[in-house]
């Protein structure tokens, strides 16, 4: 009852349904239409049937814990691997990722794991290092990954640890609201790309929207078949993005301020975006699902294993295939 009815006991937490729906119904309405239409849709894109599927699984905010993770062709920890970022929390998840036993292993640090980012570094820990192993660790840079046993298929992977503002000098890699460390940063060629914050309005904690609006601009310019994020625990989940006129519909309506039941009622600019998120929603279904288009679209993974801020790990462990 209390997800149906309270506010939400921070920031970081889903608000109830009522609180959501009071805050802005107009908001409400179309995130629940969005939903729909992308469960109704089909797959964002398609595997071609000479083509073995690469099997990527997705982990981030696991904090000092370990727990099962399903086999795969390639692991990908979005950041966040530990709650003090020492170099002894951090090697102790380096060690349990290395006994994994996926072929190829992305890392990205996490605001978290203060240790990667001089600004937050413990000065016990100055002049210690790491032992990686065949894990490859990505701050701001690129690795291009190939896989024999799938036909010799490649996949460009771009990480990067850095966050909106959100917590003190312990934190790691963090960026003031107005500053825009994003904007042309990622090669264009990326299939894979791993950040630590999510895009702003996708798998952020809904109405409370915390992910980054400049980090959404950048990956729209870019369009990567898969993001793979964290940070926001409440936001767990995937969700499939086509890049279309019906997802930037949707996301200016998100962007608008909560205003409430009378003043939703009557924002007439806000509603035809709605109209055009139902349209676009039907076509693209009927596109589908019917006519057997092919879409070019990709995914949004927020991978936090951490469940909501209980110190638990409880969100379970997301998988895609490329």
């Amino acid at each position: 009852m209390p997800l149906i009815t309270s506010r939400p006991t921070s920031k970081w937490n889903p608000p109830g349904t009522m609180d959501s729906f009071l805050s802005s119904p107009l908001k409400f309405l179309v995130r629940h239409l969005y939903a729909l239409f992308l469960l109704l849709q089909g797959p964002p894109y398609h595997i071609p049937v000479h083509k073995k599927p690469i099997r990527v699984v997705c982990i981030s905010d696991t904090h000092c814990k370990t727990g099962l993770v399903p086999d795969g062709d390639l692991l990908i920890h979005a950041g966040d691997l530990t709650e003090a970022g020492t170099v002894q929390q951090i090697q102790a998840q380096i060690d349990w990722l290395q006994s994994l036993p996926h072929a190829e292993k992305i890392v990205i640090a996490g605001n978290h794991d203060a240790y990667f980012d001089p600004a937050s570094r413990s000065r016990s820990d100055e002049g210690r290092m790491l032992s990686w192993g065949e894990i490859q660790y990505l701050q701001n840079s690129s690795v291009t990954l190939v896989f024999p046993e799938h036909n010799n298929r490649h996949l460009n992977i771009y990480g990067a640890p850095q966050i909106p503002i959100c917590g003190g000098s312990n934190f790691a890699f963090q960026y003031g609201r107005h500053a825009d460390p994003w904007s042309q940063s990622i090669p264009q060629e990326t299939d894979i790309l791993v950040t630590h914050t999510p895009p702003r309005y996708h798998l952020d904690n809904t109405s409370t929207a915390l992910g980054c609006q400049l980090l959404l601009k950048e990956i729209w310019r870019v369009q990567p078949k898969l993001h793979v994020f964290g940070h926001i625990h409440a936001g767990h989940g995937k969700e499939k993005v086509f890049w279309d006129e019906g997802q930037k519909a949707y996301e200016r309506v998100c962007a608008r301020k909560d205003r409430g039941l009378i003043r939703d009622f009557f924002a007439v600019w806000a509603w035809l975006d709605v109209i055009r998120v139902i349209l676009y929603g039907i076509q693209n279904v009927l596109w589908s699902r019917v006519w057997g288009g092919d879409a070019r679209g990709g995914w949004m993974v927020n991978a936090a294993l951490a469940y909501l801020d209980t110190g638990k790990l409880g969100n379970p462990v997301e998988m895609i295939e490329l």
